[in-house]
């Protein structure tokens, strides 16, 4: 398992860091780090375990860790209040599938890798940052800083993804899903998901 800038660019993943003073400790690094724990345990089984069982391995602690929902609207950008419904909930569960898929087809393999993740927390207009490193098997730290927040029900979730403690995932994302449902619509950006997600079952 190689960790590359392109390879964490694919996690899921336009919201400023702009840091505030640093709070105590909170739910948010105990998240991650079960979070790392479940990828660790699919990582070290990876060999064995086809990609659709990585995939229902993973899907739980995915789904209990990232806000889905708010991060496909994110994602969207301001056209997600102009789309229907239905087809809001067809684009939640296309962004879905391909976030678990991400995770199931990059964290295939167990190198050596580990994961740390920092005890406190800094605060953030939007909520609160956790620091985290993935360490590669020759010793290289790759940093990943995790954007969280407390949804309606009150519990800590992830809403975006910086490689590097700058590049914002859902910027990125934003930028290519405008362009696609400016062109195609709704409709067109569910399929270009759809596509996606098929090529990394099939990658």
């Amino acid at each position: 398992m190689s960790f590359s800038r392109r390879t964490l660019l694919s996690l899921p993943l336009a919201i400023p860091l702009g840091a505030l003073p640093a709070l105590a400790a909170d739910p948010g690094p105990a998240l991650i780090e079960r979070f790392y724990a479940q990828l660790l345990a699919v990582m070290k089984e990876g060999k064995r375990l086809t990609f659709d069982q990585r995939f229902q391995r993973l899907a739980p602690a995915v789904a209990q860790t990232f806000d889905l929902g708010l991060m496909t609207r994110i994602a969207v950008g301001p056209g997600w209040t102009q789309i229907a419904a239905d087809q809001q909930q067809r684009l939640a569960g296309a962004f879905t599938r391909y976030t678990i898929s991400n995770y199931a087809r990059r964290f295939d393999d167990w190198g050596g890798e580990r994961f740390e993740v920092s005890p406190t927390t800094t605060a953030n207009a939007n909520g609160v940052i956790v620091d985290s490193r993935i360490i590669k098997s020759n010793g290289e730290p790759v940093t990943l800083k995790y954007l969280m927040h407390q949804d309606g029900a009150g519990a800590w979730k992830v809403m975006d993804v910086y490689l590097s403690g700058t590049v914002s995932e859902l910027a990125a994302r934003r930028s290519e899903f405008a362009s696609v449902l400016q062109r195609s619509g709704a409709d067109g950006l569910v399929r270009m998901i759809d596509e996606k997600t098929a090529a990394l079952r099939s990658g």
